[in-house]
């Protein structure tokens, strides 16, 4: 069963680098478009993820008791 779709407007230069990048992928246009989200969301997740270390960094205790459960997960026998 296929996936449900709609219709979304972009302007023609985002269509024209949208197709370029299929073309270039060898894949259909809405592969790249589905990759292209995925892309910009773990872009998004990994600054996120970025910005909260450096939270944690700009607070001392709050770090110290990072590292240190940090240093408990290495020795719990998880691998």
């Amino acid at each position: 069963m296929a996936a449900a779709t709609t219709t979304i407007r972009v302007d023609r230069d985002v269509h024209e680098r949208l197709v370029r990048l299929a073309e270039a992928g060898d894949q259909q246009l809405m592969e790249a478009v589905r990759e292209a989200v995925e892309t910009l969301e773990r872009a998004r997740f990994a600054a996120r993820v970025g910005h909260e270390v450096e939270a944690l960094r700009a607070d001392p205790v709050k770090w110290a008791a990072y590292l240190d459960d940090g240093e408990l997960a290495v020795g719990d026998g998880v691998a």
